[in-house]
C-alpha cells in the first residue's frame, strides 16, 4: 500500500513547490508526490519541465468541478488554491493502492521523516497539528497567537493526513463539500478559507489524532515556545524536538514581522530562513513573471479586482447571466462591472 502526498499551488509558487518536493523525496522516497495546479502555464514555460519531480500533476480543470469558470472566479488566488484541496484529497483516496493521503502546503520544507504521522495513521482516521501546544505568557503572544488561532483556526491546515478508512473518507468528503461552497477568506463571518472548518473535526468525527510533537508545523505562530537551534552535528531542533517540518508562511511579506518578533535573537532561525530564501530563488523558473496567475485576469489581460469577484460570488443573477465571467467584450461580466462600477 502507498502513501500519497500532495500540495496545491500556482506557477508563482513553483519555486516553493519544488523545494517541498525535493525535501519530501529526500525523507520519504517511497511516497507518491502530486501537485494540484490552479493555473495555466505562462508563454515560454514547458509544463513538462518537472515531470521527474512530480509523480502526477492534476490541473484544476481535471477535478470534475461543475460550472468551473464561475466557480473559480468566485475565489482569489489563496482561496482557489485551498478550495481544491478537498477534491484532490478525495481523488487520491480513490486510488486502489492508497493507504493514506498527506497534504502539505507548498511553503513548507521537511527536515526529518514524518514518522509520527505514519504511526498515528495506523490507528486514527485523521492527523491534525495545532497552531499552539502551550498557553502564551506575554500579552503580545496572547494577541498574536492565541487570539490569532481563535480567528483563523485551532489547527493549521498547511498539513493534514487522512487514512484511507471509512471514517477518513467521511472526513474527506465532508471537508470537500464545505470547501466547494464556503472556502472564503472572511474571518469576520467565521470563515478562513479551508482552515476554520477543521475546528469541528474532533466534534463531528471519531478518534482524530492531534499531533503534539513540537517538531511539526513550526512557524512564526509558535516560535515563542519552539526556539530553533542547530547542534554540533547539524541537526536542527525546535525546542528539544528534532525539527520535522518548518512552515515558511509569508516569508518576505507579513510573516516576516512575526518571525522577527519571536525569533530575532536566534542565529539558527536566521540561517534556516537564509537557506530557504536561497533555495526558492534557485528553484523559481525565470519564465514565470512575478505574481503571475492565469486566472487572475480577464480574457483581455485586465486584472480582476477583489470587489468584482465578491459581487459575482454574492449575486446569483450575475452568475446566471455570465456563466463564464472571464470573457471580455460588450456582453461580458467585465463590461457589466465597468458600467456598474458604483455597485462595487
Amino acid at each position: 500500500m502507498t502513501v500519497y502526498c500532495f500540495t496545491s499551488a500556482t506557477y508563482s509558487y513553483l519555486g516553493r513547490v519544488r523545494v517541498l518536493a525535493k525535501t519530501v523525496r529526500e525523507h520519504h522516497p517511497d511516497w507518491v508526490f502530486c501537485l494540484c495546479l490552479c493555473d495555466v502555464a505562462p508563454p515560454g514555460f514547458d509544463p513538462e519541465a518537472d515531470r521527474d519531480l512530480f509523480d502526477e500533476v492534476v490541473p484544476v480543470t481535471e477535478l470534475g468541478i461543475p460550472d468551473l469558470p464561475a466557480w473559480m472566479f468566485r475565489h482569489d488566488i489563496v482561496e482557489l488554491s485551498t478550495a481544491v484541496k478537498g477534491k484532490m484529497l478525495c481523488r487520491l483516496l480513490e486510488k486502489p493502492d492508497a493507504d493514506s493521503v498527506v497534504y502539505i502546503d507548498p511553503d513548507i520544507a521537511l527536515f526529518n521523516p514524518l514518522t509520527h504521522v505514519v504511526e498515528l495513521l495506523k490507528d486514527h482516521p485523521v492527523v491534525l497539528t495545532p497552531h499552539q501546544l502551550e498557553p502564551e505568557v506575554h500579552p503580545q503572544g496572547i494577541v498574536d497567537n492565541e487570539i490569532g488561532s481563535l480567528k483563523h483556526g485551532i489547527y493549521n491546515l498547511g498539513f493534514m493526513a487522512i487514512a484511507n478508512v471509512p471514517e477518513g473518507r467521511r472526513i474527506a468528503r465532508w471537508w470537500r463539500d464545505r470547501l466547494l461552497v464556503y472556502c472564503r477568506d472572511d474571518p469576520e463571518n467565521g470563515l478562513f478559507t479551508d482552515q476554520k472548518w477543521c475546528d469541528l473535526i474532533p466534534a463531528f468525527f471519531e478518534n482524530p489524532a492531534i499531533l503534539r510533537d513540537p517538531g511539526y508545523n513550526v512557524a512564526s505562530w509558535n516560535l515563542s515556545h519552539r526556539p530553533i537551534r542547530i547542534d554540533s552535528n547539524g541537526q536542527i531542533f525546535a525546542a528539544d524536538a528534532p525539527l520535522r517540518f518548518f512552515h515558511f508562511t509569508k516569508v518576505d511579506t507579513a510573516g516576516e514581522v512575526m518571525l522577527e518578533r519571536y525569533g530575532s535573537e536566534s542565529i539558527a532561525l536566521f540561517e534556516l530562513l537564509r537557506w530557504y530564501r536561497e533555495a526558492i530563488q534557485q528553484q523559481q523558473p525565470a519564465e514565470v513573471p512575478p505574481r503571475y496567475w492565469y486566472y487572475g485576469t480577464y480574457e483581455n489581460g485586465v486584472r480582476i479586482s477583489r470587489p468584482e469577484r465578491l459581487v459575482y460570488r454574492d449575486r446569483k443573477d450575475l452568475q446566471m447571466a455570465f456563466p463564464d465571467p472571464y470573457k471580455s467584450g460588450p456582453e461580458s461580466f467585465q463590461n457589466w462591472c465597468s458600467v456598474h462600477s458604483f455597485e462595487l
